[in-house]
């Protein structure tokens, strides 16, 4: 009896512990939900079908949620993916989809104190309806964890849905109210639009004008605008209008509906559906991921871009002063540039929704160089024919870009590979002409990491010692030679100038002496004349007496004669002084 007793108080606070546990956890792990809304419905083919992720945690903060959503991809089209108003304050992995595999994924964090309640938004898919017919939404997986420090998963049920599709939204009428109209009633109008002419396409003018030809029994139009595919015109027009300008219109997708009068009565309904965006988008953060290595030569970023209208379309990206790229996102959210050398740049985003509207950031980055190659070997001075040759130490496996410069020409780049202890030998295939060059190296890795170049090292190029000496005697003969020539010829030409100049003076005196006998010659006959003149005139004093002015003529032609004698005896002196 005492060890029954004993064993009692022994077992009975365990027990009690036991009921205590059990109806604790009981009270923690309550029921959580994922579900979709809507889960059911009918669309037109063509129209986009928004379906909300709701998570359900009303007893229990929950702070980890994801899943696993599957879907018909002959008759849907996940066309993208909306974070907008979601309870998630962290991704763990991205939100993706697969139309070929018609997956979704997603698996996102709330923080600390987590989620309590019926309805957390957690991420809305939108569909577009590719064809007509009867189609299932699912979770294949799914789980919700409690904030309870333990990850405790609270899943106890998961939600599906089920969608009907039906006939295009385009230029058409309901399918059931074609057999409930009287006999003789007109078509539904051709409608189109000069400013939203495509149904599938977005628009960020929020001004539309339509169009419509009126056949000749219509006596009454009736039109109106709204958001149900379906509408019902309610506005008449009589007498009949064949366009329509409407101004102000709200963002989404929108129907005009239009609708003919005859005498037999009001005919079938068209719908035209147009789709306005006039916002850019709402939210866009450039994330530079963190780089484990600094020296990578690209980076990556995470675009966080949400639209609440059209939906982003595409990205225009540009670093720094290059092309700008236009990139569009597979879902992942993830951009990688192409390779770049070490430097700071700066990234500039623009994100353009499928209306146009636009929205741009940008992010500052920075990719660190390698460490240099170490030239270690190479000739200060080289003989003309001498290879060059330089050694060096850098990464193991590498490639190693030699470059090649003489004075102010282009350099020449050459590339070698260095062992696996990081050494490189360049031996230069080609002879380097006499001259200064400068050489340097750099290094790029297996990633195409860059390093920033090496200090230029100078290298002379030579000729030998014979080939100097023959060198310069060719040289000194080379200026000799046509000095010597030029010297020859310039007392050459004076010796012929000084007998040319001889032979001129030989002339011209012999010329002047004939000169001087000519004009003594010439003078002694005048001389002559004149005298037989006086004479003549002398006799005729012994018959008469001269007059005065007879006188007078002798007395000059004497004066005059003897003037000139004398003046031409001088200058034909002067003439033989020069000469000589």
């Amino acid at each position: 009896m005492i060890e029954k007793k004993k064993e009692f108080r022994i077992l009975f606070p365990i027990v009690l512990f036991s009921i205590f546990y059990f109806l604790f956890s009981g009270s923690v792990a309550q029921a959580a939900t994922l579900y979709f809304s809507p889960s059911s419905g009918s669309y037109a083919v063509g129209s986009v079908l928004p379906i909300n992720i709701y998570v359900s945690s009303a007893d229990q903060a929950m702070n980890a949620v994801s899943g696993a959503i599957s879907f018909p991809s002959d008759m849907l089209e996940l066309v993208s993916l909306s974070k907008t108003s979601s309870i998630i304050t962290l991704w763990v992995q991205e939100p993706s989809f697969s139309n070929a595999a018609g997956t979704a994924n997603f698996e996102g964090i709330v923080l600390n104190p987590g989620f309590i309640g019926s309805s957390g938004k957690v991420i809305t898919l939108n569909f577009k309806v590719k064809a007509a017919g009867s189609a299932p939404l699912s979770f294949s997986s799914g789980s919700v964890l409690a904030n309870d420090g333990k990850g405790t998963n609270i899943l106890t049920s998961l939600g599906s849905g089920q969608f009907s599709f039906g006939g295009a939204v385009l230029a058409g009428e309901e399918p059931a109210a074609a057999s409930s109209l009287p006999a003789g009633t007109p078509s539904a109008p051709e409608t189109s639009s000069l400013t939203h002419p495509d149904s599938d396409k977005w628009y960020s003018l929020n001004e539309a004008k339509f169009i419509w030809k009126i056949p000749s029994d219509v006596t009454g139009v009736r039109l109106s605008v709204d958001a149900v595919p379906y509408g019902t015109p309610t506005v008449i027009y009589s007498p009949v209008i064949s366009e329509k300008d409407l101004k102000n219109l709200d963002d989404g997708i929108s129907y005009f509906h239009a609708q003919f009068r005859n005498s037999s009565g009001w005919g079938k309904i068209s719908h035209f559906k147009f789709k306005i965006d006039t916002q850019k988008p709402n939210k866009f953060d450039v994330i530079k991921i963190e780089q484990k290595d600094p020296t990578e030569p690209t980076v990556r970023f995470i675009f966080d871009a949400e639209d609440g209208g059209s939906g982003i379309d595409y990205y225009e990206i540009q670093i720094d002063d290059r092309k700008i790229e236009e990139w569009r996102d597979d879902g992942a959210h993830r951009y990688k540039t192409p390779v770049l050398i070490p430097g700071e740049y700066t990234l500039t985003v623009k994100a353009t929704d499928k209306a146009g509207n636009t929205l741009t950031n940008s992010a500052k980055f920075i990719i660190k160089a390698l460490e240099s190659p170490k030239i270690t070997e190479y000739q200060k001075e080289l003989q003309s024919g001498e290879p060059l040759i330089v050694r060096g130490l850098t990464f193991a496996d590498s490639k190693v870009i030699i470059s090649i410069q003489e004075e102010s020409n282009d350099s020449k780049s050459f590339t070698v590979e260095s062992d696996q202890d990081g050494k490189f030998t360049f031996v230069a295939d080609e002879k380097l002409g006499d001259g200064i060059y400068k050489v340097w190296a750099e290094v790029i890795d297996g990633r195409d990491a860059r390093s920033l170049p090496t200090e230029k090292v100078t290298i002379a190029v030579v000729k030998s010692a014979t080939l100097r000496i023959g060198s310069w005697a060719i040289n000194f003969l080379a200026v000799m030679i046509p000095l010597v020539a030029l010297i020859a010829f310039f007392f050459f030409m004076l010796w012929y100038g000084w007998h040319r100049f001889s032979l001129l003076r030989k002339r011209l005196r012999k010329e002047v002496s004939e000169v001087e006998q000519a004009v003594h010659k010439a003078f002694d006959l005048l001389k002559e004349d004149i005298r037989e003149q006086i004479k003549t005139l002398e006799k005729t004093r012994t018959k008469r007496e001269l007059t005065d002015e007879e006188e007078k003529v002798i007395k000059l032609f004497k004066s005059h004669l003897d003037g000139a004698e004398k003046f031409i005896k001088k200058e034909i002196e002067d003439i033989k002084r020069e000469v000589k």
